[in-house]
């Protein structure tokens, strides 16, 4: 999705620093030109859920095999820090319901083995019910079920279409070690890490290599680690003090403490060490053997070096392709609304997608009515994660939660003294846009069921079945009387229902995966963006209105005639195009509208004619590549590089302003492109 034209001009206006005209007919190369990527995974629509608060279907899994109070085996349904007794079994015997949703992908919570129960005596005590604080890798927590139990339930999920996700941890553990004293975190600059013979090294010269040099617990750390139960950890490597950085206490996370920093108390993993990549993705490589899953979402992404992800992520993927998984999907959290970081992710740290947090904030700030600007900027900003092999089409995008919390709680905070009926309406805008909008959607468990709640982490971790915990249980919902301590897996609910047509919406036509997304309007409460089937050459106009009151907007399109209303669906609802091809709607107030042109988009009378420049470098430095393709509604832009002497493919961008952003060394460029018609144009650049 992309700025306006007009936006674009001006942009190119400022940024220009050089440019050429096109090549002569006959002489583009057409070897270099690509489709832009879409996964296997692409528009698929995901469902995160934490496996103790979903189904209890075992309760007596519930203490974990151990007797004993809560101190113990971490089980107490009374106190949302501690575990409830949701189970795998639970899982599995609500997949139906799941499938009745339209979900097609399920993303669980990690479910190996974790340190029950932290207790920090006058502070407060806190169990790991939601799997992240894990000591071993090779194992299910009993809490949740066994491996049998979890390819029980993987199995039922593939026979009704459902792909099966862990979510993993790979740059710490369990908090096992300790320090005498104090531990505040010390910097690199203070005391730097030093190998066995104590002589000083850098940490972010030797990340990944082979020579990594041999540490000693002894001399080389600026804390000497204390490790209080030498076997507990699995595998056993895991147990090993040396492959931890051992600096300390994280007290901002930011700068070097963001990586080296011990989160939250948790065991920070020296993931520039060897062994510590190759042992995580031995771990990960196993689990796709053994439970036939689907893909991993990972944790805590910008806390770990990019050199690990740049081998783990990729050799991950290779090891499920060997496996016959040509789809398998990997997808980091970057907690952060700043989009040149989040793309950092799937380009330089090579990561195949990330969560949308930019688009979470931006719709947040539209949802709750202060205007289309943000998601305008997010829009904009899509092509930084343009590369050879992924795209912001594979992001997935998500509204809220487990860590910040539910969209409908944030939209409380936003608007207070809502009506009960704009509450509902406001999270239902949320859904359509979440849906419509490019990548792949989450739901958060429970938002089906209009769960609140009121702020984030544990706060908004309910229990799907009767809630026992007193803050919980009388919390008003939205869109039912219900609360959470009734139970709650009412198909009838106005936001399941609502979630599983948008889910048959959007399978019932492919556009929704492969199709392109171009901004056309936004203007105060009002959003518009076209997905144009690159197949039929059709244009789909979805307009949103975040305003309590009508709104009619002239929204810019590419194909003449008449455009159809197709959702919501009535009878015979169309408006046409008209002047300078405008489609003109009024959009009631805290809804959606779905338009389709009765044509495709018209042909240019002649092929491609691009011309290449050079934009200003991103502050992260990445070049700018911007293709002007005149006079071509639909086009497809392959940007490449000429390194050594040989061609490498940048990218390839599918709506204007055709752009990427790559960090490169090349004595030349070029970008070939292809229209619908199949006829290619190409440009030179030499920098």
């Amino acid at each position: 999705m992309k700025k306006t034209a007009t936006a674009f001009a001006a942009a190119v206006a400022l940024a220009l620093l050089s440019a050429v005209q096109p090549a002569q007919a006959g002489t583009p190369d057409a070897g270099l030109a690509r489709d832009s990527v879409r996964t296997g995974l692409s528009g698929v629509p995901f469902y995160m859920v934490m496996i103790d608060r979903f189904a209890n279907g075992d309760p007596g899994n519930d203490r974990g095999g151990v007797p004993g109070d809560r101190l113990v085996n971490g089980f107490d349904p009374t106190d949302k820090q501690f575990f409830h007794g949701g189970d795998l079994n639970g899982l599995t015997g609500k997949v139906d319901y799941l499938a009745g949703l339209g979900v097609k992908a399920v993303w669980v919570n990690p479910p190996f083995r974790n340190r029950w129960v932290v207790d920090f005596g006058a502070a407060g005590a806190f169990a790991a019910y939601h799997g992240y604080a894990i000591t071993d890798f090779t194992s299910f927590d009993p809490h949740f079920g066994t491996a049998a139990e979890m390819r029980e339930f993987v199995d039922k999920a593939h026979t009704r279409g459902i792909r099966v996700f862990f979510d993993i941890t790979a740059g710490y553990t369990a908090d096992e070690i300790t320090f005498d004293g104090a531990h505040p975190y010390k910097t690199l600059a203070e005391t730097p890490y030093r190998d066995a013979n104590g002589k000083p090294f850098d940490i972010k010269a030797v990340a990944g290599r082979p020579d990594f040099p041999k540490l000693s617990a002894e001399t080389s750390f600026p804390y000497k680690p204390i490790v209080n139960h030498p076997t507990l950890k699995k595998p056993d490597w895991l147990n090993d003090p040396t492959l931890y950085h051992n600096r300390g206490e994280a007290a901002v996370f930011e700068g070097e403490q963001l990586e080296y920093g011990d989160f939250f108390g948790l065991d920070d993993l020296m993931t520039e060490h060897p062994r510590v990549v190759a042992g995580m993705e031995q771990i990960y490589s196993s689990w796709i053997d053994t439970m036939n899953i689907d893909g991993y979402r990972v944790d805590t992404t910008k806390h770990v070096n990019d050199e690990f992800w740049q081998a783990f992520a990729p050799a991950i993927q290779r090891h499920a392709v060997a496996q016959g998984k040509k789809d398998f999907f990997v997808f980091g959290e970057v907690y952060s609304g700043d989009p040149l970081l989040t793309s950092h992710y799937t380009t330089d740290a090579k990561m195949p997608a990330v969560l949308d947090f930019p688009f979470q904030g931006a719709a947040r700030s539209f949802l709750a009515g202060k205007g289309a600007a943000d998601l305008g900027r997010v829009a904009d900003a899509d092509d930084l994660y343009t590369d050879a092999d992924s795209n912001a089409y594979s992001l997935t995008t998500f509204v809220g939660n487990h860590d910040m919390g539910r969209l409908s709680t944030m939209l409380k905070q936003d608007r207070p003294g809502m009506t009960e009926q704009e509450w509902l309406a406001r999270v239902k805008l949320g859904n359509e846009l979440l849906y419509l909008w490019r990548g792949n959607p989450v739901v958060y468990y429970g938002d089906e069921q209009g769960f609140a709640g009121v702020a984030g982490d544990a706060e908004a971790r309910q229990d799907m079945f009767p809630s026992k915990v007193p803050d919980f249980v009388d919390q008003d919902q939205v869109g039912t009387d219900r609360t959470p301590g009734d139970g709650n897996f009412d198909p009838n609910h106005p936001l399941y229902k609502q979630l599983a047509d948008l889910a048959h919406f959007t399978a019932a036509d492919p556009v929704w995966k492969r199709g392109n997304q171009v901004l056309r309007l936004g203007d105060g409460d009002v959003v518009a963006f076209s997905r144009i089937d690159r197949e039929s050459g059709r244009e789909y106009v979805v307009a949103a209105n975040a305003s309590t009151v009508a709104e009619t907007v002239a929204v810019p399109v590419g194909a003449a005639g008449r455009y159809d209303r197709i959702r919501p669906s009535v009878d015979q609802a169309f408006s046409s195009a008209v002047g300078d091809r405008k489609l003109q709607l009024t959009i009631p107030p805290l809804s959606t509208v779905v338009y389709r042109s009765s044509k495709p988009l018209p042909p240019a009378p002649t092929g491609p004619r691009p011309t290449l420049a050079l934009g200003n470098n991103t502050t992260d430095g990445r070049t700018a590549l911007i293709a002007s393709v005149p006079d071509q509604p639909y086009a497809q832009a392959t940007f490449a590089a000429r390194v050594n002497g040989r061609w490498q493919i940048l990218g390839t961008d599918d709506a204007a302003p055709y752009r990427v952003y790559a960090k490169t060394k090349a004595t030349q460029y070029r970008v070939v492109v292809k229209d619908r018609q199949g006829r290619i144009g190409s440009a030179d650049l030499r920098p």
